[in-house]
């Protein structure tokens, strides 16, 4: 597909989330942070029907459909993200009429980095400017999330997306995900001697095989079982935890109202430009997600206490959980040690060999030609 028609090109970035691990859905807070890492769409319109879809990477064949034949179900992979975006637009009555969208990206895929979003986002924002729809970030960020929640069936909240759209550079968005109300608060590792070192486990990190539903579904009964809306609108957490039956449930409820403090705490600190003293929550936050949310896994594990034995200052791990990344607050000079004790445990177990980079806080989606 040599003849794609390309208008310009827009750039959506992966994300970090700093604290705060599956309270979007319980509308709770989160603390992400856009990484320079991004998702690049080449994009121009067509009129006669067709999306036209290609990508850079290796081993991924264009492919050809019309939009009026898309709908939920009859594609899979990376080609879903895109063409669910047409979808959705088209299903809100907006008259897309074809694209041609060539797809490039350096953001780790199945890192827990938010790869998925980060392309839904990148086509979203590129065909609201050619269509000249006229949405703002939130409502694309919705597009994004009916994408993955209706069109490839992974009921995410909007962490991925809003960060992906509204993030700033060298800052973290601090998002109500209740109202969606976010302030950009300074976010300087460098300027305190310190790194924020993404550890890329390379575990396999799927969220459609389920795990991420049932923990969502959790929560729901436990709001229905409270009389809450949500999670968010527990007023006596205590009295909640008390009342509801020993076990799972209880756990994981007592993680999200937990991370919510946790978040608080993380965003007053950075208010006051006290990096390292976020160190103790994110490893608080990887301990109540491995014992109480159950989402961490041995690799997880294993780069989390590890970088911790090293002389980090906090790690835990980042995203949906079940493989993926994990985080580590280090002091500069620490960056290498700790990377090479990861990588020398993770030889130890027979793990596969994971990847490193430092997450510099980054500029949200925008258009680049």
């Amino acid at each position: 597909m040599s003849d794609f028609a390309v208008e310009g090109v827009w750039a959506a970035p992966g994300r970090v989330n700093v604290i705060g691990e599956h309270t979007d859905y319980n509308n709770g807070f989160v603390l992400p942070t856009a990484i320079p890492q991004t998702v690049r769409a080449a994009v121009g319109r067509r009129t006669d029907g067709l999306l036209r879809l290609a990508s850079t990477h290796a081993g991924a064949e264009p492919v050809e459909f019309a939009v009026a034949d898309l709908a939920p179900g009859v594609l899979s992979g990376w080609t879903a993200y895109p063409a669910g975006v047409v979808w959705a637009l088209r299903a809100a009555g907006h008259d897309i009429g074809g694209a041609d969208i060539r797809i490039d990206s350096d953001v780790p895929v199945g890192a827990g980095l938010s790869s998925s979003a980060a392309l839904s986002c990148a086509v979203a924002l590129a065909l609201d400017d050619l269509y000249e729809l006229g949405f703002d970030r939130v409502e694309l960020a919705r597009v994004a999330q009916r994408v993955e929640n209706d069109f490839v069936g992974i009921p995410v909240g909007l962490l991925d997306q809003m960060a992906s759209l509204g993030c700033r550079a060298g800052h973290a968005y601090f998002l109500d995900c209740r109202d969606l109300t976010g302030t950009h608060v300074p976010f300087d590792c460098a300027g305190s001697g310190l790194r924020l070192l993404v550890i890329d486990t390379r575990a396999a990190h799927a969220l459609v095989d389920g795990g991420y539903a049932t923990r969502r579904a959790s929560c729901e009964e436990a709001a229905r079982l409270l009389g809450v809306a949500s999670l968010r609108e527990i007023t006596d957490p205590d009295a909640a935890l008390a009342a509801l039956p020993a076990g799972p449930l209880r756990m994981r409820v007592r993680h999200v109202l937990t991370e919510n403090e946790r978040v608080l705490r993380v965003v007053d600190a950075l208010r006051v430009g006290d990096v390292r003293a976020i160190g103790p929550e994110l490893t608080a936050s990887h301990a109540s997600m491995r014992d109480d949310y159950t989402i961490s896994c041995p690799e997880l594990d294993t780069a989390v206490d590890t970088a911790l034995a090293t002389g980090a200052l906090g790690a835990r791990l980042v995203g949906g959980g079940f493989g993926g990344s994990a985080i580590a607050l280090v002091e500069a000079d620490d960056s290498a040690p700790v990377a090479e004790a990861v990588e020398k445990a993770f030889a130890v177990r027979g793990f596969t060999a994971p990847r490193f980079f430092e997450a510099i806080p980054s500029a949200g989606a925008r258009r680049l030609s």
